[in-house]
């Protein structure tokens, strides 16, 4: 928590004040990547990228390749002939080939990060997730670099899609955020010596909480997902499953189904996740069966960053609107085209430019 509120303040405010000053257009998918890769860096392995310092244009060349290695193997599940990019990666060709030089960017990462969590370890008590597990010998490198780039993968790309998509989707429902500036400013009433929100404050943020999952039950960070099944078994259904089989379910899909939402369901609604507490007249947020809302998975599976993630989503949403306004550079009704990568990014970016309120 204070880590990203430190990231917040020193960097990603600082960027917009300067293009607020400048009238300048930013793409904001891209700054809160940024910041979100700067933070889960900072936590998981006490390592600062500085993607978002100075004018939130470095490292550059990390996030591109990672960017570029995760669409490349997202896009092998989508070839008519399977085994096709088995062929294209022996001959390293097209795509694959792209592939190949993503991974060993990303792999040199991991593994400079990996050796000095090594280096440092025994001289200095590391509170980071990394150093835990290179702290237990058995550990293979390879191992460790998968949890580097699974660490990265959770806690980068997720948190900054559901942001983009929410500021997106806020553009185009005023009152939705009229509504949200309220909460924040009766928060602000009571807690007006605090700079930087606090973790009791966004957990008072009922009305923002249910407004950013209503924006993911619309556009899911992970849009799609696959599980394999280790044994054969049955659903409740009658439906048998094999081992080794692989089941998709569908998130998008169905956050936008009538049968689960009601005939409302196309529709960006945050009251759907509210409820009045006790009958005393106080709005609360209430959360969703998770096999219903699957976005953080559910069961034995359920993502273990869930609250994590709603407190640095909270405390971004808060923070820039309480201090900016936020314009779409381009208004457009149609949805914004999105890649068809592992998380669901915005093609072209969230072009916007900013103003102080």
């Amino acid at each position: 928590m204070e880590t990203a509120a430190v990231e917040l303040q020193t960097r990603f405010v600082p960027v917009l004040e300067r293009a607020a000053a400048l009238n300048k257009v930013v793409d904001l998918q891209d700054l809160l990547e940024r910041y979100s890769f700067d933070n889960i860096c900072k936590v998981a392995f006490n390592f600062d990228p500085g993607c978002l310092a100075g004018d939130g244009t470095s490292g550059s060349e990390f996030l591109k390749a990672f960017e570029e290695a995760a669409t490349f193997s997202f896009g092998r599940f989508m070839y008519i002939l399977p085994g096709l990019y088995k062929i294209k990666k022996l001959l390293n060709f097209g795509s694959e080939s792209k592939l190949q030089k993503s991974i060993a960017t990303v792999h040199k990462f991991a593994d400079d990060i990996i050796q000095s969590r090594i280096t440092e370890s025994g001289k200095e008590p590391n509170a980071d997730l990394l150093s835990r597990f290179t702290n237990i010998s058995e550990y293979s490198p390879e191992f460790l670099r998968d949890i580097v780039t699974s660490f990265i993968l959770a806690g980068r790309d997720t948190t900054s899609s559901a942001l983009t998509w929410f500021f997106w989707i806020l553009s185009s429902h005023p009152e939705v955020k009229l509504k949200i500036l309220e909460e924040l400013k009766t928060l602000r009433l009571s807690k007006s010596d605090q700079k930087s929100y606090v973790f009791d404050d966004l957990r008072q943020m009922h009305y923002l909480h249910a407004a950013i999952s209503e924006a993911m039950r619309l556009f899911p960070p992970v849009p799609v997902d696959t599980k394999a099944c280790l044994k054969p078994d049955v659903w409740p259904d009658g439906t048998f499953v094999g081992e080794g089989w692989f089941v998709t379910y569908h998130t998008y899909a169905m956050g936008r189904m009538e049968s689960v939402w009601g005939t409302d369901c196309n529709e960006f609604r945050p009251e759907r996740w509210l409820e009045e507490k006790n009958g005393g007249g106080t709005v609360v947020y209430r959360p969703e069966n998770p096999f219903k809302y699957p976005v953080f998975h559910g069961g034995a599976r359920v993502c273990l960053g869930k609250e994590m993630a709603y407190t640095q989503m909270k405390l971004v949403a808060a923070t820039i609107m309480e201090v900016f306004e936020v314009e779409l550079e381009v208004v457009e009704k149609k949805v914004p085209e999105h890649v068809l990568s592992l998380t669901m990014r915005m093609k072209d970016g969230l072009k916007v430019r900013v103003r102080k309120s």
